[in-house]
């Protein structure tokens, strides 16, 4: 089973809309599913909640180390209680997929995302979950940096937040360690395809007439 949920962002009320903390905005979700307050545990260098489920303690963590040193966070609270990579599951915004998409895989690249790297650094490895939240691509790699940490538009928030609580529908899974259904519910979750535009019609002109 999964025991220790991580999502990713940057702390701070100036990063707490851009789409860089869509890990934060999935645990904030998963928190808010569970019932739990996160508080800040310095030994963890994050805002932390515990719980217990079929007696086992699941941890949930929003590292407050910024990005770039997420794994500090991580690997401080899964080496105090021995849980190892497997049962770790980390929230992330990527890149690669559009708002409203989700994807789930144990292991693979960081493909760049510091948070990640820092995590197989602490780790020492790359054998943990990967839960990754789509918000697109600006089209240009120079742009990354600023689309990352901007605000989606409204479109895309909405997108994101509906897939958050798709995602969330494999909680169950998660929790008895059923990862190839888990898998298999956020993968088959896709967001609904907008339907086509109505037609616009324009009203009928009344008929001309000769005034003499």
């Amino acid at each position: 089973m999964i025991r220790l949920f991580v999502g990713l962002g940057n702390p701070g009320p100036e990063y707490e809309q851009t789409r860089h903390n869509a890990g934060f905005w999935w645990l904030d979700a998963l928190a808010r599913e569970l019932k739990l307050n996160l508080t800040a545990d310095k030994s963890y260098h994050g805002l932390v909640a515990r719980t217990s489920i079929q007696g086992q303690s699941v941890w949930l963590l929003a590292p407050q180390t910024f990005m770039n040193l997420s794994g500090k966070s991580v690997a401080a609270l899964a080496n105090f209680f021995k849980i190892p990579p497997q049962e770790i599951l980390v929230a992330h915004d990527d890149l690669d997929i559009v708002p409203g998409e989700a994807k789930l895989k144990l292991g693979g690249s960081h493909a760049g995302h510091n948070g990640l790297r820092d995590i197989h650094a602490q780790l020492g490895t790359d054998q943990y979950w990967h839960l990754r939240l789509g918000i697109g691509h600006p089209g240009n790699r120079a742009e990354v940096l600023h689309w990352v940490l901007k605000k989606p538009v409204l479109d895309h928030r909405i997108a994101i937040d509906q897939a958050i609580d798709r995602t969330l529908k494999a909680l169950p899974q998660f929790l008895t360690g059923d990862m190839e259904q888990a898998t298999r519910l956020v993968h088959t979750s896709k967001p609904p395809r907008p339907g086509k535009p109505k037609p616009v019609t324009t009203p009928a002109q009344p008929p001309a007439t000769n005034d003499t």
